[in-house]
């Protein structure tokens, strides 16, 4: 079966990745689509499943790449977990080989779209796991969805880079339209109740410079922000550029008054739902009269 979508992944090393788009030369606005989604703790009941399936339901009809930035999984409720908590475990995920059916459960429910998701990073939730059952779940799940389906997808780390290339389908040279730099890493911290943590936006974007985007979850907030840079070629030509800083939401809704559970103990605030569209599309730069691979980014929710 021909396959006619628009994208490719190569693995460089452990982390590191190139997806190569191509656009139809006679189709220079039409964009091409990535969702980039993190937090969906989709074996808690609390998550929204619902909006995760619409989401990927859309990915395949946008012909859409996917990235995950980790915590696919919450897996907190084997044996031993002092977080574990009755209430807070699927039926389907009852039973003494609970991590073998959290992998077997969703590899299951992915799989109508496996051939468009392209990484699959890792959470402190998989970590954890790692850390104290000695397990890698990333990993099993992307060997689980490969080995049921025909997809190529591969297992991120907890940050990966991620260099997205633009390519026209007829040109003969497959001449290059520029590299978009993505950074995803899965977060740490707290986010900080007031702050959402934005402030960690200007700490990363110093130690990041060769990065378009920075992506990180973890928090379960929200926010789309730019930063402008002051910057200077090497024949001394000064220009503004910005670094785009998105923190992509969840999947997870544990607030409500209906719930005594953790969240509402600790007394934290609703989370926003969701995840991140990115859209990927041709510009023309009108100083040399070409074509640039440019970028911005959407809420889905």
């Amino acid at each position: 079966m021909k396959d006619d979508k628009p994208f490719k992944i190569r693995k460089v090393s452990e982390g590191i990745f190139f997806v190569d788009i191509t656009f139809e030369t006679k189709q220079i606005n039409k964009p091409i689509w990535c969702l980039l989604r993190s937090d969906a703790h989709h074996d808690n009941p609390h998550s929204d499943n619902a909006m995760e399936k619409r989401h990927l339901e859309e990915a395949i009809k946008k012909k859409a790449f996917i990235l995950d930035n980790g915590d696919a999984f919450c897996a907190m409720q084997g044996k031993g977990d002092p977080r574990a908590s009755k209430n807070d475990i699927k039926l389907e995920h009852k039973g003494g080989n609970y991590l073998d059916k959290l992998v077997d459960t969703y590899s299951e429910w992915l799989k109508p779209y496996a051939s468009n998701i392209l990484v699959m990073g890792k959470g402190n939730h998989e970590t954890a796991v790692y850390k104290h059952r000695e397990t890698d779940l990333t990993e099993r799940l992307v060997n689980s969805l490969n080995g049921k389906t025909n997809a190529t997808v591969k297992t991120g780390q907890i940050a990966n880079w991620i260099g997205i290339r633009g390519r026209h389908k007829k040109d003969a040279k497959s001449r290059s339209l520029g590299t978009v730099w993505l950074y995803m890493f899965h977060g740490a911290g707290g986010g900080g109740p007031v702050t959402k943590g934005v402030i960690g936006a200007n700490r990363m974007g110093v130690v990041l410079p060769d990065a378009n985007i920075v992506a990180t979850g973890h928090t379960h907030d929200h926010w789309i922000l730019p930063n402008a840079r002051a910057r200077i070629t090497q024949d001394g030509k000064e220009y503004i550029d910005e670094q785009l800083h998105i923190k992509i939401p969840t999947y997870k809704n544990e607030y409500g008054v209906k719930d005594s559970g953790f969240h509402m103990e600790k007394g934290r605030p609703p989370k926003p739902l969701g995840a991140i569209w990115l859209k990927f599309f041709l510009g023309r730069i009108p100083e040399i009269g070409s074509e640039k691979l440019k970028f911005e980014a959407l809420r889905a929710d």
